[in-house]
This record gives structure tokens, C-alpha cells and sequence, in this order.
């Protein structure tokens, strides 16, 4: 027994160290969210395209040469962000984000020529690769207690930044009558100073998959054998070694995870919709401040149509933290009717030549997007451990980047098609209401099948335990600790996950 002593100079010892924790946490979460709120203040982002036109660019250069670089440089340059986010452990690549977006600003006022903007898009894809950084840095930071309320700040500090820099651009040409170009300068001053912010941040000390903090007690049976060979086990050869770290390592064990997790007909739904639905809203954003240009010259709200939408999904998507349905039921016929609306609204879109009707209709259209993106993210990451669910959202974002790249190819590029705007969102809109009406079918087979087996039979992988936890409780009885508690995930939150938008919105949602 410890006397009554001991115990109260240990409390005493305790407690200051815990307020100096809660100090540190408090200042933790106001700088990130002071960076993330300051990296989205680029009031001139969302005037790109037009300047770009007053630059003697064509709009077919713009079309059918320069935007079609974003995607492809994306695709390239996706994984290898990925992985030295992790290995790097996200602060250089922060920094590297920055760096990139001087870049892309000073080949925006200084660049001449088609090369010069096609270099412009490259450095511009890093920074939409490395907007994970910010989205996982948080998590390295702090407790997992903390996590919800650590992303609500920072993503709530991200939107709010990238709603005052579209208010503030807008602002400042409609009624400070300033210049693009000038503008661009506004936004080549903010960039400076959130790269100064960028090099103060607290590198973490660890990170989801390459700097992770192993305790010799969870190491497998294997990797101890290998380090201790007892009397019975002789010492393994070079080949025997290396097979067995590779078989053993964390990453291949998280893959064989993804496999058998993917069997779950929910997971496969949403990411399904993540590939696919990301694709064609991302092949819009891209687009169609160049439609709005060619509706009608004159008129230039891009920043105030940029600054709604990104309150709407600001909106829509708190909205879908309170629908309450059967979800293994009504999931199909749910995203078959968003899949729906977003046809009409990219058909209205291109038909009906009022520059009004497009601001209007673009508005609703992100919003419908993301209404959807929350409770993707929740239906993905439900039954995920943290590491597990940021791999399938890295996957879902390849694929998604890799088929948009394809279609870019076939229907933008001039080595391609090269067709003009109107025509590619005629393609968009034949992409969406094909993608509506095979969820539709799908609802319909699933709902037949339902009533067929009787209205009150519970829905098997509603209330199964996933495989995800029939394999933790395994691997943690092997490793001899039944009483280890199961992994949960954080409710991550896109920036994209986006917030990855437009050449308003394609940069609008790079940066949330």
C-alpha cells in the first residue's frame, strides 16, 4: 500500500504537468487553425481564368492545353506527396505546399507563354497532393480523445478561410475596381506570409505508417523469434528474414485488412461513389469558370458565387450530420437521387445560356456534392482503425484522380477529342445520369430482394461485426493482450476531402 503521503505529492506533481499538456493543446489547435485559415487566403484564385484570358491566352489554349496538365500532373505526383507526407511527417510537406503556391502565383504574373501556365498547373497539383498533410497532421498532435473536436476546429477554420478570401476577391474588383493582376499580387503577399507560419509549426514525433511507436510487448511471435531464436529455432537465413519482414510488416498487414474488409457491401458502396462521383464533379469544377466566361464576358462574380457555395456546403454538410435512416437500405436510392440532381443541374447548366441560371445552378450542384461527402466519410470510416481508413480514402483519391486523367485525355486534350466547353459538359451530364440511373437499378434489385425475404428480417451487414474487428480481436489474442482495445477511427474530414474546388472551385477545393 503506498502511504497517504506519497500519494498526495504524487497528485501534487500531476497536476501542474497537466495544465502545462492543456496549455500546450490549446496553443496547438489555435496556431494550426491560424496557418489553415491564412494558407486559404488567396482572394485571387478564383479570377485565374479570367486572367488568364485577358492575358491573350485563347480559350482554347485554356481548354484544351493548360487546365488538361492539373490532372495529369495530379496523378503523378499523388503517391509519391503520400508517402513523404507520412515519412516526412507532415510538416515539410506543409512547407513544400507553400513553396508551391509561390510558385504557382509568381508564373501567374510573370509567365508568357502555354509552357509557362502548363508548369504553373504542375506546381499546382502538389499543392492539391499535399493538402493531406494539413487534414493528417492533427492527428499526430494530439490524443485521440481529441480528435473530433481537433478536426472540427481546423476544418471549420479552413472554410471560414476560404469563404473570406472569395468575399474579400470579390470584393475588391467589384468595388475596389482592382485589376487581376493586382489582385494576384494581394494574393502573392498572403502565400508569403502563411509560408513564414508554415516553418513555425511543431514537427510531430510520429506519424500513421512510416514513424510509428512500437511496443516490444505487441511485436508478433515471429518478429521475436527473429530477434531472440530460442534453442528449437534456428537462426533464419538472409531470404527467410527478409520474406518474413516484408509478410510481417505493418503495411502488408493493413492491405490484407483492406481485403477482406472490402467484401462489406456498404464499403463498397461509398467508395464507389467517392470514385465515381469525385471524377465527374472535379471534371465540372475544372471547367467551368471557362463556361461562365464564354456565357457572358462581362459579367465577373466568380468569387461571390465561389464564397456561396462554399457556405451552402458548408451547410448541407453539417445538415448530414443529423440524417437518421437505414443506411444498408437506403443508401443506393439516396445517392441514385443526389446523382440524379446533379444531372439536372450540369444539364441546366450548359442548355440554358443565362449566366445567372449557372451561378445558380453550380451553387447547388457543389452542394449536392458535398452533402454526400460526410456521410461517405462516416460509412467508410465507421469500422476502420485510423490507419486503415487512410488508406482506403488514399486509394478512393487515386482511382478518382486516374479515371478523371483518363477522361481528360479522351475528351479535353487536343491530342485527344479537344472538345470546346459546352460539349464536354454535355459529356458530364451523360456521365452523371448514367451513374444515377445504374444506382437506381441497384436500389431497385436490393429493395426487391428485401421484400422478398420478409419486411421484418434484420439486414445481415447492418448489425454484423465487421471483419475489421473479427481480425483486431484475433491479432491482439495472438499477441497475448485479450483485453486491448479495438481501434477506432476519427471522423476524418475531406478537404477535400477536399473542400479537394473550381478553377475557382478546382482551387477552392485544393485548399480546403
Amino acid at each position: 500500500m503506498v502511504p497517504t503521503g506519497q500519494v498526495a505529492e504524487k497528485q501534487a506533481c500531476e497536476e501542474p504537468r497537466q495544465d502545462r499538456e492543456l496549455k500546450s493543446w490549446r496553443w496547438l489547435v489555435f496556431y494550426l487553425c491560424f496557418f489553415g485559415f491564412m494558407a486559404q487566403l488567396r482572394p485571387g484564385e478564383s479570377f485565374i481564368t479570367p486572367y488568364l484570358l485577358e492575358r491573350n491566352f485563347t480559350k482554347e489554349q485554356v481548354t484544351n492545353e493548360i487546365i488538361p496538365m492539373l490532372p495529369y500532373s495530379h496523378l503523378a505526383v499523388l503517391v509519391p506527396v503520400f508517402l513523404l507526407t507520412d515519412y516526412l511527417r507532415y510538416k515539410p510537406v506543409l512547407v513544400l505546399q507553400c513553396l508551391s503556391f509561390v510558385c504557382v502565383w509568381l508564373l501567374l504574373l510573370l509567365g508568357t507563354s502555354v509552357v509557362h501556365m502548363q508548369l504553373m498547373e504542375v506546381f499546382y497539383s502538389i499543392t492539391m497532393a499535399a493538402r493531406i498533410a494539413y487534414s493528417s497532421y492533427i492527428f499526430s498532435l494530439v490524443q485521440p480523445s481529441r480528435y473530433q473536436r481537433m478536426a472540427s476546429y481546423s476544418r471549420a477554420a479552413v472554410l471560414l478561410g476560404v469563404f473570406i478570401s472569395s468575399v474579400l476577391g470579390q470584393v475588391l474588383v467589384t468595388l475596389g475596381g482592382i485589376s487581376t493582376y493586382m489582385l494576384n499580387c494581394i494574393s502573392l503577399g498572403f502565400i508569403l506570409f502563411s509560408l513564414s507560419l508554415s516553418l513555425f509549426l511543431k514537427r510531430p514525433k510520429r506519424s500513421l505508417f512510416f514513424n510509428r511507436s512500437a511496443l516490444v510487448q505487441g511485436a508478433l511471435p515471429c518478429e521475436l523469434d527473429q530477434m531472440h531464436p530460442g534453442p528449437g529455432h534456428p537462426e533464419p537465413r538472409k531470404l527467410e528474414r527478409v520474406l518474413g519482414t516484408c509478410r510481417d510488416s505493418f503495411l502488408v498487414r493493413m492491405l490484407s485488412e483492406l481485403v477482406k474488409n472490402i467484401r462489406q457491401p456498404q464499403l463498397r458502396l461509398w467508395c464507389l461513389w467517392w470514385v465515381f462521383n469525385s471524377a465527374g464533379y472535379y471534371l465540372i469544377t475544372y471547367y467551368v469558370h471557362v463556361l461562365w466566361k464564354i456565357t457572358d464576358s462581362r459579367l465577373n462574380y466568380n468569387g461571390a458565387v465561389d464564397a456561396a457555395s462554399t457556405l451552402l456546403s458548408a451547410i448541407t454538410a453539417f445538415t448530414a450530420g443529423f440524417v437518421n435512416i437505414r443506411w444498408a437500405l437506403w443508401s443506393k436510392l439516396v445517392i441514385a437521387s443526389v446523382i440524379a440532381i446533379q444531372a439536372g443541374l450540369v444539364f441546366c447548366m450548359f442548355q440554358i445560356p443565362d449566366i445567372w441560371v449557372c451561378y445558380v445552378t453550380f451553387v447547388l450542384f457543389r452542394g449536392a456534392y458535398q452533402f454526400l461527402v460526410p456521410i461517405a466519410t462516416f460509412q467508410i470510416a465507421s469500422s476502420l482503425s485510423k490507419e486503415l481508413c487512410a488508406l482506403v480514402f488514399g486509394i478512393n483519391t487515386f482511382l478518382a484522380t486516374a479515371l478523371k486523367t483518363s477522361i481528360t485525355l479522351v475528351v479535353s486534350d487536343k491530342r485527344g477529342l479537344g472538345l470546346q466547353v459546352h460539349q464536354q459538359f454535355r459529356i458530364c451530364f451523360m456521365y452523371f445520369l448514367t451513374l444515377s440511373i445504374i444506382c437506381l437499378a441497384w436500389a431497385g434489385l436490393d429493395g426487391l430482394r428485401y421484400y422478398r425475404r420478409g419486411r421484418h428480417q434484420p439486414l445481415a451487414q447492418a448489425q454484423a461485426l465487421s471483419p475489421l474487428e473479427d481480425s483486431v480481436q484475433a491479432i491482439s489474442l495472438q499477441d497475448g493482450d485479450p483485453r486491448r482495445p479495438q481501434p477506432s477511427a476519427p471522423q476524418l474530414l475531406p478537404e477535400d476531402g477536399s473542400v479537394e474546388d473550381g478553377r475557382a472551385d478546382l482551387r477552392v477545393e485544393a485548399k480546403a
